[in-house]
């Protein structure tokens, strides 16, 4: 079953009672307080708490981080800054963590190479999308090796940046964190992603922090950070749908972030079967597991 995703961008109190998400607004200045809403906490798979104004009972986090639910919240400027995952979600995840850390080299190296393959053939067909030569595209994918030591990676990424905005926006794109828009709409729908791919990890057994590639010592999430890669063009597609939509927009509106919460219902297409991209994504993270248990060398990844 596909789990809601929910956005709080208002003053809210949030509770819990009888294992539903009680939703409520505060009483202020003489108004009462609104009708409460009750949620299933089974129903939610991601929570983006936005608002500063918001209330949240500490039994209500504990049945989220228990149900697997990702809590995502978020800074002053309004974009997501924090991740609250449960620390147990399998009965088995002292096993699968030791699989984790006693994975050899070359197997991550391998593990790598799918993922950098997969990647570089979902942005190709982005750009096929958008009637632009793949070929260079393909080349890179064609060349990666174990690992990727020459990083066909980065070459495709410039390659792929270089040319998806290009014609429908008054100036080159350049792709950074902090670079002019879109760059805000990938960070808040890479954000969500990252979330998701975390929270299937999770549900694994998978501990997201131990990742193939990305080693970053100060990074809590570097497997959902290698895991999420050939799931980023997906995200890319509809935030460049979103800016013609949008009308070139400058501002992360409420409207933008509504469109872009839509990505864990997103359809992908994961072994020929179309799925929601929140299914895909534990269906991705098992198969993994299953390479650190020594039964498999090949992860599963949706083609666009």
């Amino acid at each position: 079953m596909i789990k809601r995703t929910l956005h709080f961008g208002n003053r809210a109190y949030l509770s819990l009672k009888d294992n539903q998400m009680v939703v409520g607004k505060p009483a202020i200045e003489g108004v009462q307080e609104t009708q409460k809403i009750p949620v299933p906490v089974e129903d939610l798979g991601v929570v983006v708490l936005e608002s500063h104004e918001i209330t949240l009972t500490l039994p209500l986090l504990n049945a989220l981080v228990q149900n697997n639910t990702a809590v995502v919240v978020c800074d002053g400027r309004h974009m997501p800054s924090g991740l609250f995952m449960p620390l147990e979600t399998n009965t088995l995840q002292h096993e699968r963590f030791t699989g984790q850390l006693d994975a050899s080299i070359p197997l991550k190296k391998q593990l790598w190479m799918q993922t950098v393959q997969a990647k570089i053939a979902n942005q190709a067909d982005v750009l096929a999308w958008r009637g632009i030569d793949t070929e260079p595209m393909n080349h890179f994918r064609r060349s990666v090796k174990s690992g990727d030591p020459d990083n066909y990676e980065g070459r495709a990424a410039a390659y792929y940046w270089k040319n998806l905005f290009q014609g429908i926006l008054e100036t080159d794109f350049t792709r950074g964190r902090n670079n002019a828009p879109p760059n805000n709409m990938l960070n808040y729908g890479y954000a969500i992603l990252r979330a998701v791919i975390a929270r299937s990890l999770t549900g694994s057994g998978l501990n997201p922090t131990l990742g193939i590639h990305h080693d970053n010592r100060y990074n809590a999430f570097c497997l959902a950070d290698d895991i999420m890669e050939p799931y980023r063009p997906y995200v890319d597609k509809l935030v460049f749908d979103a800016v013609q939509l949008f009308d070139n927009p400058v501002e992360l509106t409420t409207e933008i972030k509504k469109y872009l919460l839509a990505i864990p219902a997103m359809d992908v297409t994961l072994e020929g079967n179309k799925s929601p991209l929140m299914i895909a994504a534990q269906r991705t993270a098992n198969p993994l597991r299953e390479c650190f248990e020594g039964f498999t060398r090949k992860i599963i990844y949706p083609v666009l």
